[in-house]
Formats: C-alpha cells, sequence, structure tokens
C-alpha cells in the first residue's frame, strides 16, 4: 500500500473541491432537491455510457442487486441532506462539518470490514484533520453562527450516508469493480431524487432557469464531482482500505480554497499553507501506514 493507491481519491476530492467555485457560479438558484436529482441523473447517465464504452457487463446475484439498492438508497440520502443542509447553513458550518465524513469513514472500516488502525494511520489521520482544520478556520474563521440548527443535523446525517455508502460498497466494489459499482448504484439512486425533486417543485412553485450558468454548474457537478469523482473514489476502496479512503477526503477543503483563490480571487488563511502542509504529510502516514 502506497501513496499510488491514494491518488485516485485524492483525485476525487479534488473535484469535490471544485464545487464551492462552481457553487459561486450560479446553481444556487436551483432548488437543492432538484439540484440533486439533475447531479445525479447526469452523473449516472455519464457513468452508464462509461460502462458501455468500457463493454464492461457483469452477472448480479439476488444479493448484489440488493446491494445496489441499499447504495442507491445512501447515495439519494446523501446527496438530498447535502445540498438541503448546505442551503439551510454558512460556509463555514459547511465547510467543518465535511470534516465528519472521514470520522465516520474510518470508523465503519474498522467495525464493519474489520480494518486495523495502527499508531502510523491514527497519527496521520489526526494530523491530517488539524492541518484541515487550520485551512477551514483561516479561510471562514471560527464562527458556528448564522445558519440553522437544523441545516447542522441534516449535514451530519450527508456525513454518516456517505462514509457507508463508501464501506458498505465495498463488497461490490472488490467483486465487481469500481465501474459497475458506482454506475448502478447511481442509477438505482435516480428514482428516488426524481420523485423528492417532483414533490419539491410541486410545493415551492419553483421554476429552473436554463441558463448557461446553471447548465455549465450541472454539468460539472453530474459529470466531474459524480461520474469521474465516484468512480475514482471507488477505484480507491477497490485498490485500498477504506482508512487511507477517508483521510484522502480531508483534502476536499483544502482545495475548494486554492481554486476559490485561484479562480474567484478569494483571500487564503493565514494557516493555508501549514494546514495544506500538513493534511498532505498525514495523507501520506496513513497512504504508507501497514495495515496487517
Amino acid at each position: 500500500m502506497g501513496l499510488r493507491d491514494a491518488a485516485p481519491p485524492l483525485a476525487a476530492a479534488a473535484l469535490w473541491g471544485g464545487m464551492y467555485v462552481v457553487s459561486k457560479w450560479g446553481f444556487a438558484s436551483v432548488p437543492p432537491l432538484t439540484l440533486s436529482f439533475f447531479r445525479i441523473a447526469v452523473g449516472a447517465l455519464a457513468l452508464y455510457a462509461a460502462l458501455r464504452v468500457a463493454g464492461t457487463s457483469a452477472s448480479f446475484s439476488s444479493r448484489d442487486r440488493r446491494g445496489f439498492l441499499r447504495l442507491g438508497a445512501w447515495v439519494a440520502l446523501t446527496l438530498a441532506t447535502q445540498f438541503v443542509g448546505t442551503d439551510l447553513t454558512t460556509a463555514s458550518q459547511g465547510s467543518l462539518l465535511t470534516m465528519v465524513t472521514p470520522v465516520f469513514t474510518l470508523l465503519l472500516g474498522v467495525t464493519m470490514l474489520d480494518e486495523r488502525l495502527t499508531w502510523r494511520s491514527t497519527s496521520g489521520m489526526v494530523l491530517a484533520g488539524v492541518g484541515t482544520a487550520l485551512v477551514v478556520v483561516g479561510q471562514y474563521g471560527l464562527s458556528i453562527g448564522g445558519g440553522s440548527a437544523l441545516g447542522v443535523a441534516v449535514l451530519f446525517v450527508a456525513s454518516a450516508a456517505w462514509a457507508a455508502y463508501t464501506v458498505d460498497g465495498a463488497r461490490l466494489v472488490r467483486k465487481h469493480g469500481a465501474l459497475v459499482a458506482a454506475t448502478y448504484s447511481s442509477l438505482a439512486a435516480v428514482p428516488v431524487l426524481a420523485v423528492l425533486a417532483a414533490i419539491e417543485l410541486a410545493v415551492t412553485g419553483a421554476s429552473v432557469p436554463l441558463t448557461p450558468g446553471v447548465v455549465g454548474a450541472v454539468a460539472y457537478l453530474g459529470i466531474a464531482s459524480t461520474a469521474a469523482a465516484w468512480f475514482l473514489w471507488y477505484r480507491g476502496i477497490e485498490r485500498t482500505t477504506a482508512t487511507v479512503v477517508a483521510a484522502c477526503f480531508f483534502a476536499q477543503p483544502v482545495v475548494g480554497g486554492a481554486l476559490g483563490a485561484l479562480l474567484l480571487g478569494e483571500s487564503l488563511g493565514p494557516g493555508f499553507a501549514v494546514g495544506g502542509a500538513l493534511m498532505g504529510v498525514g495523507v501520506g502516514l496513513v497512504s504508507t501506514a501497514r495495515t496487517g
């Protein structure tokens, strides 16, 4: 196990970091559940197209089919709560709560996959977490006010649901491959989010403006942040442990801050360089830890 195995989930985290910049370009005008549906619909279509191009075929047992349906439920819960929670909270709250996801993933990996924590991997996780916290606090400050308690609770649910999707999918990923697992779990989530989006639009009377900004944002969310990122995330699960994959998640706020400075002219906090370096060292420690 080494840094090469951590490359796919690190790339996924980098793509998710780009979601922050995309949000500034206008997808906030789309209601959250509707945006979740557009994202998963585009992402599932892109993944299925990639599966057909690759010529990959698989035979599923009844247990496998139940597993994909369960993963689809985790996907739907993650996306719905992620966007609703983001809509109800502040940027600082959202970024800080993002850091809970690796903790949930780590705990589930230990309990469900019998992964073993070592001094090196534990130290690396702590170091990566501290580094990312420095970046987030430097970027947004330590204020936790401004958002709603419901939004915070919903984001906790989103973090736990994504951790469950990560760990619960390990068996199917290692049996059928990352592309197959990501594709069919995404397809399973589409009907659920379609119903939620229809209810949201009916209740709120909202409409979706088909502006270039909205179309571009949905395309990025669906193709980059869903299809590509989820494949890369599961590729990490295919190659290495949930502990390593969890540590890579800490890169998301760091990449988001860097892209915000590069593309939006935002200022970086004083702890960005130090925090980013600590995060990198932490991920390196976890990636090179021995688990057996």
